[in-house]
């Protein structure tokens, strides 16, 4: 089943982009949904194809719109231990431990959030997104800890979804980082793109990419004999990309701690406390934690805001260089 939708162009909205003018017309989709789908060729305009989200309509204009109904997922169940913070009839807020992916993809199609979803509440997902991703709003990497919501039925992918495209949703990320950021409070503006020479990484581009704001803040500096110079940092998001973080700290020079993917070549450790030494070398993920996640909830409009310790290996590594400090 899918539903078909005609629309004209009147007076009142001519000069509008196509996904403005759908998204006024269709409130209950999202804007993120309806760029999806004609970027997925489900529009036609004066009845040519359309993948240009962006294309301004004229009056008289004639659109055909085409909505296929969600596709049936079939996934593996994963028996995983989620760590559910929140859960109401239409969402789940969860503490995601570092080390296990958010979805299924190339080499892991089992041992995801999304498996372990499956296995909880698999008949309570919601179902407009990717086949391979229900209840997925949005995403935080492999190797970084922290907060993620999720959402129980459509309706909420897609209020929650509207939520994340126009920056409302609060987001604050805790890292620890080689160095010393300067200034020690400030914003990194950018355009970040897929890496030319990995597309695997993401780049800071210099007339290509998508904008990407990141403010932070520098909470603790540690620096002494005992110690190589490091900074414990707080990252407030005001745009959401991927590995935003991770690619705005490596640019301003200060890489995260354990960060395997955007590193720079360290000279060895020299009269370093040796438990602190152990620490750091063992740390197998990257010093990444997504602390704060607040948004309002789509059906009551009250505003949410949930937070989350550092997970114990980062505690103790933060410890061990308080105490060498002192």
């Amino acid at each position: 089943m899918k539903n078909i939708i005609n629309l004209i162009v009147d007076n009142n909205d001519r000069g509008l982009r196509i996904d403005s003018f759908l998204s006024k017309k269709k409130q209950e989709l999202s804007r993120t949904r309806i760029k999806n789908l004609i970027l997925k060729k489900k529009l036609k305009l004066n009845n040519k194809i359309l993948e240009d989200p962006s294309k301004k309509v004229t009056l008289g204009d004639e659109i055909i719109f085409e909505i296929p109904e969600p596709e049936k997922v079939s996934l593996k169940p994963y028996d995983y231990k989620l760590d559910i913070v929140h859960e109401d009839s239409d969402l789940i807020v969860i503490n995601k431990f570092a080390g296990i992916s958010m979805h299924p993809g190339a080499g892991n199609y089992e041992n995801t959030i999304v498996n372990a979803l499956m296995n909880y509440n698999d008949k309570n997902l919601s179902n407009i997104g990717d086949e391979l991703r229900p209840g997925i709003v949005h995403r935080i990497d492999k190797d970084t800890s922290g907060l993620v919501v999720i959402a129980k039925n459509n309706k909420t992918h897609e209020h929650l979804s509207d939520q994340f495209s126009k920056h409302t949703i609060n987001r604050v990320y805790q890292a620890l980082i080689w160095g010393k950021l300067r200034p020690q409070i400030g914003k990194i503006e950018t355009l970040l793109t897929r890496s030319t020479k990995n597309r695997q990484l993401m780049q800071v581009g210099t007339t290509k990419g998508k904008k990407a704001i990141t403010n932070y803040k520098t909470l603790e500096v540690f620096e002494n004999n005992n110690t190589p110079t490091y900074s414990f940092v707080e990252c407030k998001l005001e745009t959401g990309r991927t590995h935003q973080i991770r690619v705005h700290l490596s640019y301003k020079g200060n890489n995260i701690l354990g960060d395997k993917k955007y590193k720079k070549k360290f000279k060895k450790f020299k009269n370093v406390d040796p438990e602190l030494e152990e620490c750091i070398l063992k740390l197998d993920r990257q010093f990444l934690h997504a602390k704060v996640l607040g948004f309002d909830h789509p059906s009551t409009g009250k505003y949410l805001e949930f937070n989350s310790n550092l997970p114990k290996d980062l505690e103790n590594i933060l410890k061990k260089l308080r105490n060498t400090n002192k």
